[in-house]
């Protein structure tokens, strides 16, 4: 290939990624002053902004204030707003009282109802919650008046309801679906939701059924930026996190779409979650995806949109959405495994392709592939040994991980390079085989278990036709080349970059692999570039960089602070009290109590408290005692009835509280009553490490069980009662934490924490 050819090529390649991400969402502008009746990202920063100002968690002051603002905005367009109230706990055991918001657009004609959902609670303790969820609050509230402002009656209702206790357990939805007349009316749910600060909102279908229909109605609306394929519902089940919208396909067999953005991890749940570090073009992707589909649906028919069919479908540029049925995807798979055949025989028989060097050509790929799988599979490893600290980071996207995911991404490129260097006595048309072998296989694998992934099937054709070219022409066009790799370029950087940023850096072995993967897809092009190992080289040099600057930035600072966590233990069994932090590497504010030393944290966690990621205590040492009342335990009832023990104990707190667990030894609980709310059959089968009940407190409420056991049982009840204050309370003196240290997200964090054991046997 010529010097210049190769050089445009590359270009165009880099031109072509960028496009890859670029082509996704919209770009934010100003819009203040845009027509009344189109969505305004600044109107509904306007929101996001009155909404974050203080952590708003179900028990916290703010948590009213935002509920009223809500309601007043919603008045506010003249709708009659409606709020529903009382306990759930669903299948997560976490007990709470929820207050939801509605309000309802009545339509022309009868029929199914749209329903836009978001939820207002933000995450317990520090979240200020600006992405999640006050970016979908303002995306309904703004989408809403504009809608409104048209003047035009929908065909169908319209029903608003921004739910509460989302995040203690989708208590809201819970409430709504099982427990409001509204839910039977519903046939379709929008719901906005945030797992980050940034990036593309990606579209995840929720249904029992095939999405076939839910696709076809989805591209008719057409929302212009479309982020959606059949893989990500897969791998969105493998996050550790359900939404609102799960409630509604379970319990209440109800479609709907989600829409998240999920970049800039490292805020999700945290103090940082706030207005100011909104990806501005996150929430406009929100927007552009709302306006359409609710202009679209709300005048569809509403009625039929369960399908026995699913879908394929993945976006690309300039083509947005494409879809085709599942029927298609076996035919699809046999005709490119035919097609390899048949081009295979073609190739030797014009002995463009020898047995020898094909065999060969499966040493470069299967070199690069090794070592760039190995050092994916341990980079994290590695990093949380060269910086511990990473390993506080929870959520395991450092706040430098963009940079660690371009830098892994340059040394694949860089290894491919090198490796096919060594092996640049191979021709191309022999070097092709060994991809395209894999390429199928794995397509065939995808066919077979996973079907959602079988569009990785249009990459594979393309090759196949590069394949034809080259074994047909010695010297084949560059560009035309260049063109048959854009389904690859467009497909599979944004999996690339989202696989480390959806399930965390620990996850960047599937960087390098599919980086890997595609380059062996560009192969009818690089196959032809002369002087590959000055390319490697370039490319283990940015590589390099890449690290070096992430080393530069992997110190914590006011912008990128270190998440801490404190906490004052008091075991009112023994009337001695601990300092306890979640902190692998102790701060300079953390071990003004703790220290260097860890002790014996094991015994203190036997019941790890709960949290989004089973973290228990690292340290732990002796504090001084205070006096801070438990709260009072009234057994009530204990007697035997049948082959059954019944008991019935209230927990009423003598102290401001936000949380009380309840662990259970090793005992059979045949039915659970809190607070008159039944713990579900499937809860209480499923429930893990004893714990039995958390009830997130408002207003200081008591908490009430009623037990029922085998008569020969002898539980033992272990409670935590929590109260989120002790950075305020009197009793101590502890200082602001410094600028470049911010709450843990995820666990009990700056709490006065009171354990008792209740013995019943």
């Amino acid at each position: 290939m010529k010097p210049l050819s190769k050089i445009t090529s590359l270009l165009l390649i880099l031109l072509a990624v960028y496009w890859s991400f670029k082509a996704a969402m919209p770009s934010y502008t100003e819009d203040i002053n845009t027509t009344k009746i189109a969505f305004s990202t600044d109107r509904a920063l306007t929101h996001v902004k009155n909404i974050s100002q203080k952590p708003h968690g179900v028990g916290f002051p703010a948590h009213t204030e935002v509920r009223n603002y809500i309601v007043s905005e919603l008045q506010s367009l003249g709708l009659e707003t409606l709020t529903q109230e009382g306990y759930t706990a669903g299948d997560w055991g976490n007990l709470s009282k929820a207050t939801n918001i509605l309000a309802r657009i009545k339509g022309s004609e009868e029929g199914k109802a749209l329903l836009l959902l978001s939820h207002y609670d933000s995450s317990p303790h520090s979240s200020l919650g600006a992405s999640d969820d006050g970016s979908g609050v303002a995306t309904i509230l703004e989408g809403v008046r504009a809608f409104l402002a048209e003047g035009k009656q929908p065909k169908n209702d319209i029903i608003i309801l921004i739910t509460d206790a989302e995040e203690l357990g989708l208590n809201g939805a819970d409430l709504f679906v099982n427990k409001h007349p509204w839910a039977k009316d519903v046939g379709l749910v929008l719901n906005f939701e945030a797992r980050g600060s940034g990036g593309p909102s990606y579209m995840l279908v929720e249904t029992n059924r095939g999405n076939g229909k839910l696709i076809q109605e989805f591209i008719a609306a057409n929302p212009k930026y479309p982020v959606a394929n059949s893989l990500v519902y897969s791998i969105y089940k493998m996050l550790p996190n359900d939404t609102d919208l799960t409630i509604f396909r379970e319990d209440g067999d109800i479609d709907g779409f989600n829409f998240a953005f999920i970049d800039d991890l490292y805020d999700y749940h945290t103090v940082r979650d706030n207005y100011d570090r909104l990806d501005r073009n996150s929430l406009a992707h929100q927007g552009s995806y709302l306006m359409p589909l609710l202009t679209y649906f709300s005048d569809a028919g509403l009625d039929n949109l369960k399908s026995l069919d699913d879908f394929v479908y993945f976006n690309v540029p300039f083509f947005k959405l494409v879809s085709y049925p599942f029927e298609w995807i076996w035919p699809m798979f046999a005709l490119a495994a035919l097609f390899f055949v048949i081009l295979l025989v073609i190739g030797f028989r014009k002995k463009t392709i020898q047995t020898k060097q094909v065999l060969k050509g499966f040493l470069p790929l299967l070199l690069s592939l090794a070592i760039n799988g190995i050092v994916g599979f341990y980079g994290w490893s590695v990093l949380t040994w060269l910086y511990p600290g990473y390993t506080d980071i929870l959520q395991d996207f450092t706040y430098n991980g963009h940079t660690y995911i371009a830098a892994f991404v340059l040394f694949s490129i860089a290894t491919c390079f090198w490796s096919y260097h060594k092996f640049k006595s191979i021709e191309t048309p022999n070097l092709l085989v060994a991809p395209i072998f894999l390429w199928t296989l794995i397509c065939g694998l995808a066919t077979a278990y996973l079907p959602g992934a079988s569009f990785f099937v249009i990459p594979l054709y393309a090759l196949l036709v590069s394949f034809m070219v080259i074994i047909n022409q010695k010297e084949p066009n560059a560009y035309l080349i260049l063109i048959l790799a854009l389904p690859a370029l467009w497909i599979y950087p944004p999996f690339i970059k989202m696989f480390p940023i959806g399930l965390g850096l620990k996850m960047m072995v599937a960087t390098t692999l599919l980086t890997s993967l595609t380059f062996y897809l560009l192969l009818p092009l690089f196959g032809f570039y002369k002087g590959k190992n000055r390319l490697a080289m370039i490319g283990f040099l940015l590589f390099i960089g890449f690290m070096v600057s992430a080393h530069f930035n992997s110190d914590f600072t006011k912008e990128n602070a270190k998440p801490t966590s404190l906490l004052y233990v008091l075991d009112a069994d023994t009337n001695k009290a601990q300092w306890a932090t979640y902190d692998n590497v102790v701060s300079d504010w953390t071990s003004q109590y703790i220290g260097d030393t860890k002790k014996n944290p094991e015994k203190l966690s036997d019941n790890t408290i709960s949290s989004k990621y089973s973290t228990a205590f690292t340290h732990v040492v002796d504090a001084p005692l205070k006096e801070i009342t438990p709260p009072k335990i009234d057994i009530t009832l204990d007697t035997i009835i049948g082959n059954d023990r019944m008991i019935t104990i209230c927990i009423t707190p003598q102290r401001d509280v936000n949380r009380l667990e309840v662990f259970t030894n090793a005992v059979e609980i045949k039915n659970a009553v809190v607070n008159s709310i039944p713990l579900s059959e499937f809860y209480l089968a499923q429930r893990k490490q004893g714990r039995l009940v958390t009830h997130y407190i408002s207003n200081n409420a008591y908490t009430e069980l009623q037990l029922t056991l085998p008569k020969e049982a002898k539980p033992k009840l272990t409670i935590y009662e929590a109260s989120n204050d002790l950075l305020t309370n009197e009793l101590f003196t502890i200082p602001e934490r410094p600028e470049n240290n911010i709450p843990m997200p995820f666990v009990l964090n700056d709490a006065i924490l009171i354990t008792k054991t209740i013995p019943l046997e």
